[in-house]
């Protein structure tokens, strides 16, 4: 195999990748093994034609293409461990060269890793971030501690209400005419979840378990099926069962079941909001980080390729449907109930996407220019933190790491050791000094005077 590689604009670059015209020859005899048992040539057994014969009858082509797609990938993984450039892409593969006695020979473009020019990165200004935590704050975490303790139980003598749990069956329609995807049965769904279409769950409020409802909607104008959009359907539905939520009552006998720590409500509030302010300080570190970070990236230079925000924005929804499926709902089900499509998803996740790609470019860009390094005792001490979080011998999470697992370890050592360097040089913009009237300044005692006419503090 050989590979040439050719630089585009915007950090872009044709690989053209030459695979020997023995190897192709090789593919296109395997391609006919494969496929030799499902075609048909009369005169012989199903999957006893020789590949003479078949292409005879098809054309020599049959099987250049199976031939192609089992090359593609292997020789396409060789390039790239031969390119000296860092790809940050998927290929966009194109066959240049298909002919028997000659070599096999197709492109991949690929988006190349920017160069980051930074700014400044060490005193950004960010603004400080209050972690004062509130009686409002202790009453709200305390209620979602009651909402998660409350039991479930089946409701025979009512109708659907609001909050409620109804376990349905349900059938769509259009025009009389059922539609596709729009049937389902057994389908637990939470009253004003907001799962279905706009409407469907407020329509279901007082149905009567047994009895039949006629649900009409209207599918929104943007929706993914294009041959719904806009349109009323009536959906028949039965509810099957109910459920409704009961709340336990905020008292000691609560706080014994709920905490380890209290023996009183009033206890339990004082422990609630110890673990509100932990937390605030927690989600303070974070935003402070991420504040940080977009300082930087706004003094910073780069030309991230298209090819590369939409490789990062595929990966997320990939992310995402793999957690939608992972709580019994696929990705299928979950568009048709939301009216999104695939396009909508990544466009929506592009923002994001682009933020992340940002924020590892100029971290990398800090750990060359710091010249950041991770140690081995850095690496050990992760490998035993992982060990913790997966409950797992140290020995074993090394083996499952391998020297590639280690690598990016590593890596993710030193982007770390970038970020906390860039936070303990951020400044804290404090508040802006508050004005005061003459009259009130003259009203004021000797000191506050004095504080309202100096200069504010430099920030």
């Amino acid at each position: 195999m050989s590979l040439q590689v050719e630089k585009l604009e915007k950090n872009m670059a044709k690989l053209t990748i030459e695979v020997p015209a023995e190897e192709f020859e090789k593919a296109v005899e395997g391609a006919y093994h494969k496929n030799k048992g499902k075609i048909n040539i009369p005169g012989f057994r199903k999957g006893k034609a020789p590949r003479k014969m078949i292409e005879q009858m098809y054309g020599k082509e049959v099987f250049y293409e199976d031939a192609a797609n089992a090359i593609i990938p292997e020789a396409y993984e060789k390039a790239y461990d031969e390119c000296t450039e860092e790809i940050v892409s998927s290929p966009e593969i194109d066959v240049v060269q298909l002919e028997a006695g000659k070599p096999f020979i197709f492109t991949a473009t690929v988006a190349l890793k920017p160069e980051v020019t930074l700014g400044k990165y060490k005193g950004v200004k960010v603004d400080k971030i209050d972690v004062e935590v509130t009686d409002a704050e202790v009453d709200a975490e305390i209620q979602k501690e009651i909402e998660k303790n409350s039991r479930t139980v089946d409701v025979t003598d009512r109708a659907v209400a609001d909050g409620d749990t109804a376990v349905i069956d349900f059938e769509g329609f259009v025009d009389g005419v059922a539609f596709e995807g729009g049937k389902g049965e057994d389908y637990p769904l939470t009253i004003g979840s907001h799962t279905f279409i706009p409407g469907f769950e407020e329509a279901l409020i007082g149905a009567e378990i047994g009895k039949e409802t006629d649900v009409n909607v209207t599918f929104p104008e943007d929706y993914q099926a294009e041959e719904l959009a806009g349109k009323a359907a009536v959906f028949k539905c039965t509810v099957k069962k109910l459920q409704e939520k009961q709340l336990p009552a905020l008292d000691d006998d609560f706080v014994s079941e709920v905490s380890a720590e209290s023996d009183t409500v009033e206890e339990y509030k004082e422990e609630v909001k110890k673990n509100l302010a932990e937390k605030k300080e927690s989600d303070a570190k974070r935003a402070k980080e991420d504040a940080v970070i977009d300082a930087i990236i706004a003094e910073a230079t780069m030309d991230i390729p298209d090819a590369m925000l939409d490789t990062q924005a595929r990966q997320m929804v990939q992310d995402y449907a793999q957690r939608i499926q992972s709580q019994g709902l696929s990705m299928e089900q979950y568009m048709q109930f939301t009216g999104m499509t695939v396009d909508m998803l990544l466009e929506q996740v592009r923002p994001q996407a682009l933020k992340r790609i940002q924020s590892r470019l100029v971290l990398e860009a800090i750990v060359a220019a710091e010249a950041i390094e991770a140690t081995e005792e850095d690496f050990a001490k992760e490998v035993k933190t992982m060990a913790e979080t997966y409950q797992m011998e140290e020995d074993k999470v090394l083996e499952l790491l391998g020297e590639g697992g280690k690598k990016q370890v590593m890596e993710d050592i030193c982007i770390q050791k970038a970020v906390e360097l860039a936070v303990e040089n951020a400044k804290e913009a404090k508040p802006a000094a508050k004005k005061t009237t003459k009259k009130k300044a003259a009203e004021a005692p000797a000191e506050e005077k004095a504080e309202a006419e100096a200069p504010a503090e430099e920030a």
